[in-house]
């Protein structure tokens, strides 16, 4: 299976990237962990973009507040599928980061999440995967299917209150 490359612009962006973690290994993703700033560190963030490929990752998360750029950088030295999360800091809400993160000029794609929305990063990840891992395909149906199951159980018990 290949693994998922989670790059984060400082290390106070660790809190919302452990949702992502947690998520990956709920599926038994593999994945790999860096701190590479597009600013502080440009050489090894190219470094590691123009690497993943060659170093097992199927996807890259990129995680990065304020001035966001850390995707783009990312993508713009790799062509595997790039998932950005905007981070939220004390600065416009995150609104900043997730303009940064989503606003790519054509031919450098990023798909971008919710701001601090490291959960659906990690499945949108899974879901790059499992395009091409059947068992890992399997996992996720069966996520879905609990999710509504539990949504519908919740709608049952709404209508038997509500309901006349």
């Amino acid at each position: 299976m290949k693994k998922i490359g989670i790059v984060m612009g400082s290390d106070s962006d660790l809190p919302v990237l452990e949702k992502a973690m947690t998520t990956l290994d709920k599926f038994g993703v593999p994945y790999e962990v860096h701190v590479y700033s597009a600013h502080r560190t440009p050489v090894e963030a190219k470094e590691f973009a123009q690497q993943a490929r060659a170093n097992g990752f199927g996807a890259i998360i990129a995680a990065a507040g304020k001035a966001a750029h850390l995707a783009g950088a990312i993508a713009a030295n790799t062509t595997l599928p790039v998932i950005g999360i905007p981070v939220k800091s004390s600065t416009l809400d995150g609104l900043d980061a997730l303009l940064s993160t989503v606003q790519m000029p054509g031919g450098i794609p990023v798909a971008t999440v919710a701001i601090d929305g490291a959960e659906n990063a990690a499945l949108l990840a899974i879901q790059v995967l499992g395009a091409s891992d059947a068992e890992l395909a399997a996992k996720l149906d069966a996520t879905r299917a609990e999710a509504a199951a539990k949504v519908l159980e919740k709608n049952k018990a709404v209508e038997a209150k509500y309901n006349h």
